[in-house]
């Protein structure tokens, strides 16, 4: 009989076991928000891009644009080779406004994995730009090498800093620079092969040497009414 009241509590137990324990683990907490900051200081190659997120002021926007997107967000980060890359003066030369869409260029307002951006309708709307296709990307390739395209530049999506929903953050080995940012060849303010004009001959009057046509024309005007006026003075003497 003892052992029967042992077993029936043993039993017992073991049924409220599983709910006790249950009750007890603490319900895991909400994600926290992601910071891209840290994504970027951990790949240890992006000082300059991030340089240039804090002084457009950029990287205090995008947290709150990711948060309140359920499309999520993918951001290409050149290196620090991609800005030394650059021709002298690029970034120098170029307005605080727009610092600001060269860096939202970098910017899709929605979140791709490599296997999408093969597969993705080009050019793929930018941050710096509308839903028409203006200042867009496009992409080519196969999911093991996508490349990115601006129209000027060109090159390889490396590999992912993060490319979990809702942020991919792709590593590229150029600064994505459209046509009004790219800095002009030497020697384009002339286009080869033409020659300056030749200069137009140019008229006595402009010059300077001569009297102007107009001018001549007064002075016969002037000595022809002269005329006039003596002719008569001398008529009217004729009959004092």
């Amino acid at each position: 009989m003892a052992s029967l009241i042992i077993l029936l509590t043993l039993t017992t137990l073991l049924f409220h076991l599983p709910s006790t324990l249950s009750q007890s683990a603490p319900a895991p907490g909400p994600a926290g928000p992601i910071n891209i900051t840290a994504i970027l200081v951990g790949g240890g190659q992006f000082n300059s891009f991030r340089r240039l997120l804090n002084e457009t002021r950029v990287l205090d926007q995008l947290p709150n644009q990711l948060n309140n997107s359920n499309q999520g967000m993918t951001i290409f980060a050149p290196t620090d080779n991609a800005f030394q890359n650059l021709p002298a003066g690029t970034l120098n030369g170029l307005s605080e406004e727009k610092k600001v869409k060269l860096v939202l260029y970098h910017v899709l307002p929605k979140f791709y994995s490599m296997d999408d951006l093969v597969t993705v309708s080009n050019p793929v709307p930018t941050q710096a730009g509308s839903s028409h296709g203006s200042l867009g990307l496009n992409f080519t390739g196969r999911a093991s090498q996508v490349n990115v395209s601006t129209g000027v530049v060109e090159t390889q999506i490396n590999n992912a800093l993060r490319k979990d929903f809702p942020l991919a953050v792709y590593v590229v080995d150029k600064v994505l620079l459209f046509e009004e940012d790219a800095p002009a060849p030497e020697g384009a303010s002339s286009p080869p092969g033409t020659k300056p004009s030749a200069k137009a001959p140019s008229s006595p009057a402009a010059d300077g040497d001569g009297a102007t046509p107009s001018k001549n024309g007064g002075g016969r005007i002037v000595d022809m009414g002269m005329g006039l006026v003596g002719g008569l003075v001398l008529f009217c003497m004729a009959f004092l």
